[in-house]
């Protein structure tokens, strides 16, 4: 074999990385450490990034800096971006792996999990990644359903006690001042600035001290400029065992404890409800109704109904109770935890995972950084025990065949000096530009 050796081998890995997410850069970066690999990034969007781009939130201005320093990868050398290509339909994975040394699956995990209750599948009931991808101008997302939609809607349910189910219900519960403090498309900006809410429920199946949001992210619910925090106070007594030592549940209660006696202020009312649970969604052609049982904890600290029912009239629902991958075709698959079946991030020689699809929607954006060193050093192993095949290295000429509209980093530069200068017209830093063939035709005057 080509590559033997240890981990500074004189000829470099010709690797192929499946995502352009913080698990996909940070694998590709550890890669090229001390030129040990030259990497390809690929990614189905013209965009790289992924979630740090169209899944956290837009008003967390810090946390969205990590796309800054994801950023200055691109400035290595022996890296390239292979935008708007999609592995498992442009390309297959075994064609992938037949050009390369080593592919690495970091593609992430976009399915949201389902509730399971009768009448999910009703127009109006969405996952919380349709609804985030939307506000955060993913060229994916369905603009005809939520810029029709929503301005009908007055009554929300988001299901969910995660950061996520947070942000759902702060963005909308956002003044258009606030919105417009945000990079956020223009189309979303006018959309939710168009919504006529009267009620915003999050429902919670569990109590407060069972809850997965950050203290930061809840206090941020109690800052909005319009909007009155209410708390059913069934559920914040005798909300299952913690410990002492437990300081951000508890931390976690005290604020919620304390909206109970917030002042009245104008705009919708944001109710906060837990153990309350979704038994079944109601309407005709869309959802009209949620209804919810009580719940309560046993001595076991497992929950039963208390029979206690509730019918809340909600025109939209958005599930926020976690995240699963997909799988690929040929890749082996885990469908019940929505993971690829790995070893240390090996799937089988030639082919890995880094990030969500490897370990689950876990963590936050750092620890992708770790679980990609941990993969790197299954595939330099590898590399060292020969049992790496060695690549065609004809992925450009493939690439041509097929007549793929490949967007380059230079693309990438361009789309991102677009977005700035639009932002400046609105006096922001930038706003995201959503539609996919502006994005791939400014990327196609790239230089």
């Amino acid at each position: 074999m080509e590559h033997k050796g240890d981990r500074s081998m004189a000829t470099p890995l010709r690797i192929a990385v499946v995502g352009s997410g913080p698990s996909g850069m940070y694998t590709a970066a550890e890669l090229m450490l001390e030129g040990k690999a030259t990497v390809d990034v690929y990614d189905r969007l013209p965009i790289p990034f992924g979630l740090v781009r169209y899944g956290v939130a837009p008003d967390h201005f810090s946390i969205r800096s990590v796309r800054d320093n994801l950023d200055r990868i691109w400035d290595q050398p022996g890296i390239r971006f292979i935008g708007n290509v999609t592995i498992g339909e442009d390309i297959s994975v075994d064609e992938l792996r037949s050009q390369y040394d080593a592919v690495v699956l970091t593609y992430g995990a976009s399915a949201d999990r389902a509730l399971g209750i009768p009448g999910e599948h009703l127009r109006g009931c969405v996952g919380a990644t349709d609804f985030v991808a939307w506000y955060c101008g993913h060229p994916n997302a369905d603009r005809e359903f939520f810029e029709n939609y929503l301005p009908t809607v007055e009554h929300v349910a988001v299901v969910g006690l995660g950061n996520v189910a947070v942000d759902v219900a702060r963005f909308l519960a956002k003044t258009p001042a606030e919105l417009n403090a945000t990079d956020i498309p223009e189309h979303v900006r006018n959309t939710l600035a168009s919504m006529n809410l009267s009620d915003i429920h999050i429902l919670g199946r569990r109590g407060p001290a069972q809850a997965t949001w950050t203290t930061k992210e809840l206090r941020e619910l109690g800052e909005l400029e319009a909007c009155q925090v209410r708390v059913d106070p069934v559920g914040l007594t005798g909300t299952g065992p913690w410990d002492s030592d437990q300081k951000v549940p508890l931390r976690n209660a005290d604020v919620v404890r304390s909206w109970l006696e917030r002042p009245q202020v104008d705009g919708p009312t944001l109710h906060l409800h837990f153990l309350t649970r979704p038994v079944a969604v109601t309407g005709t052609d869309q959802i009209s109704v949620v209804q919810v049982e009580r719940t309560e904890f046993t001595a076991t600290g497992a929950l039963a109904s208390t029979g206690e029912m509730l019918d809340l009239p909600i025109e939209f629902l958005v599930r926020s109770i976690g995240y699963r991958g997909t799988g690929l075709p040929g890749v082996a698959f885990n469908d019940e935890t929505g993971t690829v079946v790995h070893n240390d991030g090996r799937i089988e020689p030639g082919l890995y995972a880094a990030g969500w699809i490897k370990r689950g929607p876990s963590g936050i954006i750092g620890t992708n950084k770790k679980d990609a060193v941990a993969t790197v050093e299954s595939l330099l192993a590898d590399a060292q025990a020969g049992l790496l095949p060695h690549g065609a290295g004809a992925i450009d000429a493939l690439i041509a065949e097929r007549g793929l509209e490949v967007v380059s980093i230079q693309g990438w530069r361009a789309i991102d000096k677009a977005e700035r200068d639009l932002g400046a017209q609105f006096g922001i830093e930038r706003m995201t530009i959503s539609d996919e063939a502006t994005l791939v035709e400014i990327a196609s005057l790239a230089p």
